[in-house]
């Protein structure tokens, strides 16, 4: 038996129309939960909780906005009767694969609104129900968190924040009897690693700056799975692929020698100099290796 029976909870899960969250949702229900599908557009969070099954439910939400998340919370309470589990999954990547001095600000600052502003308005929107419920918060980071994110500095950034934001809140959730997990994921399979990766010119230039076997991706069921699995045993961190958490115990060492190697691979001053030259018109960059 699971330490926590998904059966007969309801959950609300953002970003769940595809990919990672539209998997865990799918298959909590599997599970025997009611599940509400949260997305920025109603006709395919809709068409989502169709395909989930009868007690799911499609809602439109966009997680930047604070009254839209309550207001979603409101309409899961009202259809199933409470909310037991909240996962804030909705994320996105830069556009365009650039460095921080040549990003357009507000490329920066929408990927933290979204990937940051839109976990904290989740889990205030959803923590009076789960406190009271003794309920669980996912929250949905990323081996970025720990493993940089060259030419994706606001990615790496707000994946950071939403570890720590996690970690702080299971320290104050465990008391009251809820709790809060943190997931880290390399590469999904997903729609949005597929744009960032497969169909930009730059992220073949990526793929090339990043060591080959941090590239391996997995599919979106794998890690709905890995995160259903750590939702029944309440763990406080999810790792897929699970080897993962071997890299996050030793990151204290192995970052440092994983960064210098990144300085004084040509491959990447190659690549981060011609990223910098796209970015600016063509002009000259000058990024020099150590």
């Amino acid at each position: 038996m699971p330490v926590y029976d998904l059966n007969g909870k309801v959950a609300l899960v953002t970003g769940a129309a595809r990919g990672i969250g539209f998997e865990t949702a799918r298959q909590m229900h599997l599970r025997g939960a009611s599940v509400a599908v949260v997305d920025l557009d109603a006709g395919q969070a809709r068409e989502a909780a169709e395909r989930i099954g009868e007690r799911a439910i499609g809602i439109a939400g966009d997680v930047t906005d604070m009254g839209a998340m309550r207001a979603a919370v409101a309409e899961t309470v009202e259809r199933f009767g409470g909310l037991d589990l909240a996962m804030a999954n909705a994320g996105i990547a830069p556009p365009t694969a650039t460095t921080t001095r040549t990003m357009p600000p507000e490329e920066w600052e929408r990927v933290i609104d979204v990937n940051l502003m839109g976990v904290w308005n989740t889990v205030q929107a959803a923590l009076p129900q789960i406190s009271e419920r003794n309920g669980q918060i996912v929250i949905v980071a990323s081996v970025a968190a720990f493993a940089g994110g060259l030419m994706m500095s606001p990615y790496a950034t707000s994946k950071a924040a939403v570890e720590a934001f996690g970690r702080s809140l299971r320290a104050e959730l465990l008391p009251f009897g809820a709790s809060a997990t943190v997931c880290y994921f390399g590469w999904v399979d997903t729609r949005m690693v597929q744009e960032a990766l497969d169909e930009r010119e730059d992220g073949g230039r990526l793929k090339e700056a990043l060591p080959s076997f941090l590239m391996k991706r997995i599919n979106p069921d794998e890690a709905g799975a890995a995160v259903v699995r750590g939702i029944e045993e309440r763990a406080p961190r999810v790792f897929a692929p699970k080897w993962w958490r071997y890299v996050s115990a030793l990151r204290g060492i192995l970052m440092p020698l994983l960064e210098k190697r990144m300085a004084g691979d040509p491959r990447a001053v190659a690549a981060l100099r011609e990223a910098e030259e796209r970015a600016s018109g063509g002009a000259s960059a000058s990024v020099a290796s150590s």
